[in-house]
């Protein structure tokens, strides 16, 4: 093992990563994208409504990650809020993908759970991944509002997008670490928000 070039490598990496955040942190309309996808959710559960996610490899992990933080805690104890990760259950994922095809495995969760109101975040660091396209199209029908967690383009799911979060990056590993850390925001700002510490 050469430990000066994987030294080297590790400075690197998390150079680019800060590097991204500091981007992130400096781009005002990027900001203000994060506050209305947090008015948005306020908004949605305010009005007894809840948040779908889903993803594919990664996105899909992020996707259980994020919904199961708005369901159990974030910072402290509160009431558990409605979230759902679409990737979590194999038999429905398993069928519709049978039975319809892999492109169908989210917008037909979408079709079945979604109603007018509801928040669906759309994770895909391409933003072309077709099965999510598919559900971002299929949650517009249902006049749900799209949050898009995507890489630089924003891909086609930019078209589907009421709010574009797209990280300024082409990096999958970099992406997906920003991803993580703007859903872990986005957590911590609704919980706040919703349940005050007195």
């Amino acid at each position: 093992m050469n430990t000066t070039d994987l030294k080297s490598r590790f400075i690197t990496s998390l150079k680019a990563t800060i590097s991204l955040r500091e981007k992130m942190m400096s781009n005002e309309t990027f900001i203000e994208n994060v506050l209305k996808t947090v008015e948005h959710i306020l908004t949605a559960y305010k009005s007894d409504k809840k948040v779908l996610f889903a993803g594919n490899g990664g996105s899909a992990a992020d996707a259980q990650h994020l919904a199961a933080e708005l369901v159990g805690r974030f910072y402290y104890d509160r009431p558990p809020l409605y979230a759902e990760a679409l990737t979590a259950n194999t038999s429905d994922l398993t069928c519709v993908g049978n039975d319809y095809g892999y492109d169908h495995v989210f917008s037909r969760g979408i079709e079945a759970k979604g109603r007018t109101g509801d928040i669906f975040f759309a994770i895909s660091t391409s933003g072309n991944s077709a099965n999510i396209v598919k559900a971002a199209e299929a949650a517009k029908k249902k006049k749900m509002t799209v949050i898009a967690l995507t890489g630089e383009t924003g891909g086609r799911l930019s078209e589907y997008a009421d709010v574009l979060l797209n990280i300024p990056s082409k990096d999958t590993a970099r992406i997906q670490e920003c991803h993580i850390t703007l859903g872990h925001l986005i957590c911590e700002f609704v919980e706040s928000e919703l349940f005050p510490k007195k």
